[in-house]
């Protein structure tokens, strides 16, 4: 098969891995009259999902604070927290900070959140960006949320994380997109989206998983990479299974400037009674077709599921709304559409073009 782990590697922007924040670390950038914040001037890490509360830090205070400073050097500084208030018990606190070199040429921003409302609804969310002086520069944005879906009644609680980085020296750069998301009953849903560029070669990945809680899988997996010359490569499968019986197919492919192509598909039957319809083809005259003694094997549940969920989302939960009014009630709204799920992005965000 194509392998395109070799072509997915980010040699030029060089993110530092992030130790376990410790509180003492983010206290004091939200701090009064406390010392500047420090910067995070790294980009985001390829291929680590979303990162749990500990590691982002969030550390809001309950009071306003507004200020900025110059530091010997001659870098600048802000930050600033604050409180939101608008209907049905929206509340949003919030803080931001950030700071610059003297010549503007090194930047970085981060805002962290959380937001409530009379619904149970509950947000916990960062955002943070910043640029070098090599012209390298980078975001990233994470969030949790806890709600009640209004079709199924059931708690929900999702996570996602977004990530981009660009050289500033090279025709490079990457962006991804992670989600999971689980309910009180055992659905879950897992994906990412991934797109990254080096030089005259660039690359996708897209993958899911779903479970519905009573024993019904999905899992799928796309990647494909070209040259700006038009070689292009790729491959994929697919598995369904639900109380033992189930399917796998799959394609590697491989296309040349000149219009030729190349491709192998493969797929299986499993009949539940130890039984494999095992069978395929290429472009190049393979194919097989046979019927053969295996035992299934396929995960019919996430390893990771609504327990460990909540048990990790400790900070999100205790996040506390307004305090409702005797006699005052939520306004739910129950016009939306039924829920979907991911759908895959047609192009990365404009600014990696």
């Amino acid at each position: 098969r194509y392998a395109l782990a070799s072509y997915i590697w980010w040699p030029h922007i060089r993110p530092c891995s992030r130790r376990q924040p410790k509180q003492n670390d983010f206290y004091p950038r939200c701090t009064p009259r406390g010392p500047a914040p420090q910067s995070r001037d790294t980009p985001p890490k390829r291929d680590t999902g979303i990162a749990s509360e500990k590691e982002w830090g969030i550390n809001l205070l309950d009071e306003a604070v507004k200020e900025s400073g110059t530091n010997e050097d001659g870098s600048t500084w802000y930050r600033e927290s604050g409180e939101d208030l608008g209907e049905n018990g929206y509340r949003c606190r919030w803080a931001r900070m950030g700071g610059q070199t003297h010549d503007g040429s090194t930047e970085w921003k981060e805002t962290w959140w959380e937001k409530s409302d009379w619904t149970g609804y509950k947000e916990l969310g960062a955002e943070k960006s910043g640029k070098n002086a090599d012209g390298d520069s980078w975001w990233e944005k994470w969030k949790e949320v806890l709600h009640q879906d209004e079709w199924s009644n059931l708690a929900r609680l999702e996570k996602s994380a977004e990530k981009q980085a660009k050289s500033g020296t090279e025709n490079a750069g990457w962006y991804e997109k992670w989600w999971e998301k689980y309910d009180a009953k055992g659905w879950t849903e897992k994906g990412a989206h991934k797109y990254g560029r080096l030089n005259e070669q660039s690359w996708w990945e897209r993958w899911g998983e779903h479970y519905d809680g009573r024993g019904s899988v999905l899992k799928w997996t796309d990647k494909w990479a070209e040259t700006d010359l038009g070689t292009r490569w790729g491959d994929k499968w697919e598995e369904k299974f639900f109380a033992g019986i189930g399917s796998r197919q799959g394609e590697t492919w491989h296309a040349s400037p000149g219009g030729d192509r190349w491709s192998r598909t493969w797929g299986e039957e499993h009949f539940g009674n130890g039984k494999v319809h095992k069978y395929g083809k290429s472009t190049t005259g393979e194919s097989w077709d046979l019927v053969v003694d295996e035992e299934t094997y396929y995960e019919a549940d996430p390893h990771y599921g609504w327990a460990d969920v909540v048990g990790d989302s400790s900070q999100l939960l205790s996040i506390q709304p307004v305090e409702r009014p005797p006699g005052v009630f939520p306004t739910i709204d129950f016009s939306s559409s039924p829920p979907r799920t991911e759908e895959p992005p047609g192009m990365p965000p404009s600014s990696m073009e």
